[in-house]
Protein backbone atom coordinates (compact mmCIF):
# COMPACT_ATOMS: atom_id res chain seq x y z
CA UNK A 1 0.00 0.00 0.00
CA UNK A 2 1.38 3.22 -0.67
CA UNK A 3 2.41 5.57 1.65
CA UNK A 4 0.48 9.10 2.18
CA UNK A 5 2.90 11.93 1.12
CA UNK A 6 2.86 14.14 4.13
CA UNK A 7 4.29 16.96 2.55
CA UNK A 8 2.42 17.01 -0.04
CA UNK A 9 -1.24 17.18 2.07
CA UNK A 10 0.79 20.25 4.68
CA UNK A 11 1.23 21.81 1.17
CA UNK A 12 -2.78 21.86 0.17
CA UNK A 13 -3.70 22.45 3.96
CA UNK A 14 -1.61 25.41 4.19
CA UNK A 15 -3.53 26.52 1.10
CA UNK A 16 -6.59 26.38 2.70
CA UNK A 17 -9.11 29.38 4.11
CA UNK A 18 -10.15 27.98 7.65
CA UNK A 19 -9.40 29.42 11.00
CA UNK A 20 -6.69 27.83 12.77
CA UNK A 21 -6.49 27.27 16.51
CA UNK A 22 -4.41 28.51 18.98
CA UNK A 23 -1.48 27.15 20.38
CA UNK A 24 -3.68 26.53 23.60
CA UNK A 25 -6.40 25.12 21.80
CA UNK A 26 -3.84 22.98 19.59
CA UNK A 27 -2.00 21.33 22.95
CA UNK A 28 -5.81 20.52 24.29
CA UNK A 29 -7.02 18.93 20.43
CA UNK A 30 -3.12 16.76 20.94
CA UNK A 31 -4.34 15.31 24.39
CA UNK A 32 -7.77 14.85 22.87
CA UNK A 33 -6.00 12.54 20.02
CA UNK A 34 -3.89 11.02 21.76
CA UNK A 35 -6.93 9.66 23.34
CA UNK A 36 -9.05 8.31 20.68
CA UNK A 37 -6.02 6.93 19.53
CA UNK A 38 -5.64 4.85 22.48
CA UNK A 39 -9.22 4.00 22.57
CA UNK A 40 -8.05 2.77 19.06
CA UNK A 41 -5.59 0.21 20.15
CA UNK A 42 -7.75 -0.78 22.47
CA UNK A 43 -10.87 -1.95 19.63
CA UNK A 44 -7.87 -2.79 17.71
CA UNK A 45 -8.08 -0.60 15.47
CA UNK A 46 -4.79 0.89 15.83
CA UNK A 47 -4.04 3.69 13.11
CA UNK A 48 -1.19 2.85 10.98
CA UNK A 49 2.29 5.36 11.00
CA UNK A 50 1.18 6.99 8.18
CA UNK A 51 -2.16 8.10 9.74
CA UNK A 52 -0.40 8.93 12.91
CA UNK A 53 1.91 11.16 10.97
CA UNK A 54 -0.70 12.61 9.21
CA UNK A 55 -3.00 13.87 12.42
CA UNK A 56 0.21 15.11 13.81
CA UNK A 57 0.74 17.05 10.82
CA UNK A 58 -2.83 18.28 10.38
CA UNK A 59 -2.14 19.41 14.19
CA UNK A 60 0.83 21.22 13.21
CA UNK A 61 -0.52 22.99 10.97
CA UNK A 62 -3.40 24.27 13.40
CA UNK A 63 -6.31 22.20 11.54
CA UNK A 64 -8.87 21.30 14.03
CA UNK A 65 -10.13 18.11 14.52
CA UNK A 66 -13.60 18.47 13.58
CA UNK A 67 -12.51 19.72 10.41
CA UNK A 68 -9.92 16.73 9.73
CA UNK A 69 -12.57 14.41 7.98
CA UNK A 70 -13.97 16.94 5.62
CA UNK A 71 -10.01 17.99 4.60
CA UNK A 72 -9.34 14.01 4.23
CA UNK A 73 -12.44 13.18 2.08
CA UNK A 74 -12.23 16.62 0.13
CA UNK A 75 -8.47 15.59 -0.79
CA UNK A 76 -8.07 12.17 -1.24
CA UNK A 77 -10.63 10.12 -3.32
CA UNK A 78 -12.23 7.02 -1.88
CA UNK A 79 -10.18 4.63 -1.32
CA UNK A 80 -7.15 6.15 -2.50
CA UNK A 81 -3.83 7.56 -0.57
CA UNK A 82 -3.43 10.03 -3.02
CA UNK A 83 -4.37 13.29 -3.34
CA UNK A 84 -6.45 14.83 -5.78
CA UNK A 85 -5.28 17.02 -8.29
Amino acid sequence: MAQIDIEALRERIRQMDFERGTPEQIALWREDVAESRANLVIEDMTPTIDEDAMFAMMLDEGVPPALMPSIILSLYPPGTRQIAA
